[in-house]
């Protein structure tokens, strides 16, 4: 186990002993970041769908800029809500095996995005474009599985 001092200490802080007991406040948080999830989620698949062929009338490049701002607004929101869910329960999370698998999935994710977009304008001509697309969304479903099994170990 990580150094438990940080954590209790964490476990301490007025807001956090407030979200531990507020009947509302930790339900509401967790509904704020599926909604977020959902966001990002549903953003990604509908260009990762185009990618992969769907929507052929569609142009991937307008509607993948046109999204955008979707998928950075509710990644912001999901990140923000779900730093504010693991610091009220760190000592939860921190040895969760699903917690650490989500937080790797994310880092896969973002870092396939990332080399995705380095490599220039979206082109669903492109095999690797393609198969970045299919990874994308199977990173993502990762996600979405180990935050929903988090609960359960």
């Amino acid at each position: 186990m990580p150094n438990e001092a940080p954590i209790a200490a964490l476990a301490k802080l007025p807001a956090v002993v407030w979200l531990k007991t507020n009947a509302v406040a930790y339900p509401l948080l967790e509904w704020v970041h599926l909604v977020a999830i959902a966001t990002v989620f549903g953003t990604i698949l509908i260009v990762d769908a185009r990618i992969l062929g769907a929507m052929r009338a569609l142009d991937v490049r307008l509607l993948a800029r046109n999204v955008l701002p979707w998928t950075l607004g509710g990644f912001a929101l999901a990140l923000l809500s779900g730093m504010t869910m693991f610091i009220a329960r760190a000592a939860d999370f921190i040895s969760n095996p699903y917690f650490i698998a989500k937080l790797c999935l994310l880092f896969a994710a973002g870092a396939n995005a990332g080399i995705l977009h380095a490599r220039g304008p979206l082109d669903p001509a492109s095999a690797a474009t393609r198969a970045q697309a299919a990874l994308s969304l199977c990173l993502w479903m990762g996600v979405v599985f180990c935050g929903r099994w988090i609960a359960y170990a």
